[in-house]
């Protein structure tokens, strides 16, 4: 029996001073991101394209009046690339987005972001800046970790180890190679530390940390840990990635990535999850 009061789990309902601190957050980050020179976007809730982003079974499948496949927007990031592009050309000056929608996975999640992408860019410090302003807006000042998605795929081919253990976090398993560098990059935390660990690393891999270590120059923000072999498992994120998180709260996530031969970089900020912190 389902009471006139449920509503399907995952799904979002906010009242009063909350429905009233999402708007707020959503304000503020609109401000924020207008102050970068971006311009909203607010893409469809219906795509033929989500399988680019996601697997299919994180979609909320439907159909056309011509029977073809389409789906709830699960996820904002390549949607907005290939619309700017396509519906404005690749030639339009303007190449900084944002939006403020929730996206949808299955079965009936609901989940609302703040996101902005760069097209054009491979810089990801300024995402980084934007986020963590936004975040500061707010009143919070969550740690910032900075990865590189290829740093796992490519010692996943030299060892033939499975990705299966970097998305588990399986640090066990890789340092059972037992092998000086990738011992010291298992262990490594600290951008202090990441030196002595370049001296040390193949050139492939060396290559993808100095990415990483630029881009750690660049930020302003204190509360930066490196975590190279985490693995972010999206279609679409293959170089620098990083994730804004408190405890066991990530409020926000975003990464360097190509769509067919364009370079982008762009994040997505999860309001329900601030919501959620703020509200404790």
């Amino acid at each position: 029996m389902i009471y006139e009061h449920e509503i399907p789990k995952g799904s979002r309902l906010y009242f009063g001073e909350i429905a009233k601190l999402k708007r707020d957050i959503e304000a503020k980050a609109s401000n924020i991101l207008e102050e970068f020179g971006y311009e909203e976007i607010a893409t469809p809730f219906f795509s033929y394209h989500q399988l680019e982003s996601l697997s299919q079974k994180e979609i909320v499948r439907l159909s056309d009046e011509k029977n073809r496949l389409l789906a709830l927007r699960a996820d904002s990031t390549i949607d907005v690339v290939r619309l700017v592009t396509k519906r404005l050309g690749r030639s339009v000056e303007h190449n900084r987005w944002f939006y403020i929608q929730p996206v949808f996975r299955f079965p009936s999640s609901e989940i609302y972001q703040v996101g902005a992408e760069y097209i054009g860019s491979d810089d990801l410090s300024e995402p980084i800046e934007i986020l963590d302003k936004i975040l500061k807006s707010v009143d919070l000042e969550p740690y910032l970790q900075i990865s590189n998605i290829k740093i796992p795929r490519l010692i996943s081919k030299k060892f033939g180890i499975s990705m299966s253990v970097f998305e588990d976090g399986n640090l066990e398993a890789i340092l059972k190679e037992d092998i000086e560098w990738l011992s010291k990059l298992a262990r490594l935390h600290r951008f202090e530390d990441l030196k002595s660990v370049l001296k040390v690393a193949p050139d492939d891999i060396r290559e993808e940390l100095e990415k990483i270590y630029k881009i750690c120059q660049k930020i302003k923000s204190k509360k930066v840990f490196i975590s190279p072999l985490y693995y972010a498992k999206m279609k679409y994120y293959d170089d620098l990635y990083f994730r804004f998180f408190e405890g066991n709260y990530t409020l926000g996530v975003g990464g360097a990535y190509r769509w067919r031969e364009l370079e982008a970089v762009g994040f997505a900020g999860y309001i329900d999850t601030i919501l959620e912190l703020k509200g404790k």
